[in-house]
Formats: C-alpha cells, sequence, structure tokens
C-alpha cells in the first residue's frame, strides 16, 4: 500500500523513531564530554570511574532488554511497537539529564561526577530499549533485500534531517557558549523527538505480526513462550558460535571505537589545533554539521551502488578509504588548516556513513540464523543485543583513553586555565592530538579489513540466505 504521494507507510513509520533518535543522539554524543570536561570540569578520576560504570551497564542492558524484548508476556516489552511508544518520553526526559546541572559545580565537584553516571546510564538504558526494538523491527518488517533497501533509504532521510539538529544548535548555541540557548533548544528537540517516535509505535507493523494475528495457534504457542535461563544460554552460544557473527561483532567494535572516537572529539581537536582566525565560529558550526549531516546524503547516493555492489564492498572499501586518508593526513603534517578541516569532516562522515549500514548484515545474521536452526519466529532482538553486548563497551573505552592520553600532555591544566595560554607550553599536546587523529584510524582501519574480508555473507544483494 502507497500513500497518494508514493510514499510508503509502514517505511515512513519506521523512519520516524530514526528522526526522533537521530536528533537527540547527534547532540548527546557530540556535546557531552566537552560539556563535563570543560563546563562541569569533572575530575579524570571521576570521568573515568563514570565511564566504566556506563561500560558495564551499557554491556549488560542490550542482551538484557534483548532477551526481555524477545520472551516476555507484556505486551509493552514483545510488541516492537509498544516499546517504542512507552519508551519514548522516558527516552526524551533522559536526554535533557546532562544539560541542566544539579548546582554550581566547582572543580572536581563529587556530583559533576555522579551527574554524569546517571545521565549516561539512564540515557543509554532508554535508547537501548526504544533502538533495539526498532533494530529488530527492521529485520521482521521483511526479509527481502530490496525492501530492507527501502527502509535503509527512509532511515537516511530522517536521519538525515535529524542530524541537522547539530548545525541549528551550533549556531543557535555559538557552539554551546550559549548555554541558556541551548538548554532551550534541548527542550524543543526532546519535544519533537517524542512525536517522532510515538508516529512508529502507533503507525508501524511487521510481517510477523500480521502472520500471529492471522494464526490462532500462535497465542496458544505464546502462552508457553517465556524462557528458561538454560534456553536463553543455549540460544546465545547457538549466535555467538556463529563465525559470521563473530567478525561482524570484532569489526562493528572498533566502528564503533572509532565513531565515539569521532563524535566525542572532533569540536576538542579542531579547538585546539585549527586557529579561531584561521575557521569562525559559523564555519565551524557548518563544518560539525556537516559530519553529521553528509553521512546520509553519502548514504542516499550510494543507493544504486548498494543494489549493484552489495553493502559488503562499500563498506570494505569505506575501510580502505579511511586507512590511505589517515596515511596521508600523517604524511602532510598538522600546519596544513583547511586540509586537515576537511580531513577531519570526511572521516566522520566516511565512518558514520558506514556504520549506517550495518543493520544489513546484522538482519542477513537473523535470517540465516532462522534458516539453520529452524525457529518459528527470528531471535532479531537477541541478535542485535548480542551484538551490542560486545560492541557498547567501546564507547567508553574510546573517552577513557583519549582523556587519559590527552591529560597526559596537559589538557586539564590547558582547560583549567583562565587565562589564554601561551600557545608553545603545549605543543606536546597539539602534537599528540594530531598523531591520535591520525594513527587511531589508520590502526582501525587495518584491523576492520582483516576482519571483515573473512564474513562470508557477502551477496545477499544477489541471492536469498540459504
Amino acid at each position: 500500500m502507497k500513500f497518494v504521494l508514493g510514499i510508503q507507510p509502514n517505511a515512513l513509520a519506521y523512519s520516524m523513531t530514526t528522526l526522533g533518535a537521530g536528533m537527540m543522539n547527534s547532540i548527546f554524543n557530540f556535546y557531552y564530554v566537552k560539556l563535563f570536561l570543560n563546563r562541569y570540569q569533572i575530575s579524570e578520576v571521576a570521568f573515568h570511574q563514570a565511564q566504566v560504570v556506563f561500560m558495564i551497564w551499557n554491556a549488560i542492558n542490550d542482551p538484557l532488554f534483548g532477551y526481555i524484548q524477545d520472551n516476555s508476556k507484556l505486551a509493552c516489552c514483545s510488541r516492537r511497537q509498544f516499546s517504542i511508544l512507552y519508551g519514548a518520553p522516558l527516552y526524551a526526559l533522559a536526554f535533557l539529564l546532562p544539560w541542566f546541572p544539579w548546582k554550581h559545580y566547582e572543580e572536581g565537584d563529587w556530583l559533576s561526577g555522579l551527574h554524569l553516571i546517571v545521565a549516561l546510564c539512564a540515557f543509554d538504558g532508554l535508547l537501548t530499549f526504544v533502538l533495539l526494538a526498532q533494530c529488530a523491527l527492521f529485520a521482521e518488517i521483511s526479509t527481502r533485500h530490496e525492501s530492507r533497501l527501502q527502509l535503509i533509504k527512509y532511515n537516511q532521510v530522517a536521519t538525515l534531517i535529524g542530524s541537522t539538529s547539530i548545525l541549528f544548535c551550533g549556531l543557535i548555541s555559538d557552539n554551546m557558549e550559549n548555554f541558556s540557548n541551548f538548554q532551550a533548544f534541548a527542550v524543543l528537540v526532546a519535544a519533537l523527538a517524542t512525536a517522532c517516535m510515538c508516529y512508529t509505535g502507533k503507525y508501524s507493523t511487521s510481517q510477523y505480526e500480521q502472520l500471529e494475528v492471522l494464526t490462532e495457534n500462535a497465542n496458544l504457542e505464546n502462552g508457553d513462550r517465556v524462557l528458561s535461563w538454560s534456553s536463553v544460554i543455549l540460544l546465545t552460544k547457538q549466535i555467538m558460535t556463529e563465525k559470521n557473527f563473530l567478525f561482524f561483532v570484532t569489526m562493528n567494535f572498533f566502528q564503533v571505537f572509532h565513531l565515539a572516537f569521532c563524535n566525542n572529539f572532533m569540536m576538542i581537536f579542531v579547538d585546539n589545533l585549527i586557529p579561531k582566525d584561521v575557521l569562525s565560529s559559523s564555519i565551524r558550526s557548518i563544518m560539525y554539521g556537516a559530519g553529521f549531516i553528509c553521512p546520509q546524503c553519502l548514504v542516499l547516493l550510494s543507493h544504486a551502488s548498494l543494489k549493484k555492489f552489495g553493502y559488503y564492498r562499500i563498506i570494505l572499501f569505506s575501510f580502505y578509504f579511511e586507512g590511505v586518508a589517515a596515511a596521508v593526513m600523517f604524511f602532510l603534517g598538522p600546519e596544513h588548516y583547511y586540509l586537515l578541516a576537511f580531513y577531519l569532516t570526511t572521516n566522520m562522515v566516511v565512518v558514520q556513513a558506514s556504520f549506517s549500514l550495518f543493520n544489513l548484515p546484522l538482519a542477513d545474521i537473523v535470517d540465516a540464523d532462522l534458516i539453520k536452526h529452524k525457529r518459528r519466529s527470528p531471535l532479531s532482538s537477541m541478535v542485535f543485543g548480542t551484538n551490542a553486548l560486545f560492541t557498547k563497551p567501546a564507547q567508553s573505552l574510546a573517552p577513557m583513553l583519549v582523556v587519559t592520553v590527552l591529560n597526559q600532555f596537559g589538557y586539564e591544566n590547558l582547560n583549567n586555565e583562565v587565562a589564554q595560554p601561551d600557545p608553545s607550553l603545549f605543543l606536546g599536546l597539539h602534537d599528540a592530538m594530531f598523531y591520535l587523529i591520525c594513527l587511531v584510524p589508520l590502526c582501525i582501519a587495518v584491523v576492520q579489513i582483516l576482519t571483515w574480508t573473512r564474513f562470508s555473507i557477502q551477496n545477499s544483494h544477489l541471492t536469498a540466505v540459504r
């Protein structure tokens, strides 16, 4: 069924959650590290403690929610749409937590550390609950490659629109310098995101739910659907012993690390490596916005290539591109400011764009698991949740490692200076930053190429998974 304008209603409904989540996630990931380090002046110890707690919670909540959503009798958990509908308002409230300090924080205030722990855990918990349901919906709306490409297309348009929140936030708040404007914009984004995700909850459908409506026996089977923990362990073992799943998870771990590295530190690197008289505040805002907007444009433009070559080759090409670009920038050096700005933006664009395709291989893994083990319905949430169990810790490891390295070269002292320090005192810090932005992507690209080339589902765009 189509609307008058040729819009697929189910794909539109699915993508509205992407729109709402994209608006919030872009702002949260891009600004929270700088907010707590620079404005709230959190200590390095408290920052690391918060990231360790977050890393543990981040790893646990995905398989936990995956198990609940695949096996719960409660409609708000077992129905993907209801999980999104009821989780959306709480998700939006969690998004607002970091932007409103609990008091005026002094330097190294312990309360700022607690604030960071609560903000990270609450936001990620609700993000996981809502987006895990959406990821499962992606695998369950259709098993056809063409239909999934259509979902990706709608998804990228939604992400494109949602990621403009970074651009407008930067322009309205002067890159968080005007904090009251930043807070007001965050509240507006939270309200819009809630409305978008509730649309998904009310209007999206999946083929498996439609099948259960027509099949009376499904209700009887659902009565005994809750699995014992031994069954959960067995199912998880079956998922984790699949070679393709292991190769994908390894590759995805480094992609998540790379993505967190770009999102959390791009603004800090630009502020320190590129003089303000070279790039004005408005140009920087546009540059940051481009880092989130252009990936979606790139994926949309590559739609024909995805049909022709498949996601496997497109993702592999992105790894080669990242490695070559990092090597070239390293040999050119940090004094080419415009090239450095272009490299930072391009690197972020390619990493985000390739990451946007990762639901395709995961959906193929779900299909292969369904066929291999002759399951009645796919273990979509468990596959996506188990993947997150091993990849989400990279979101915490990236800021922990980078902050540790930067503080070894005086970043904490630079941040605490009231007067503008002599730049010559921080040449070692600037060198460390430049090495990080070149060597981290280069090393990650090498590992990803070695891992991804062993992934065997390479032609699902041509044939169905057997």
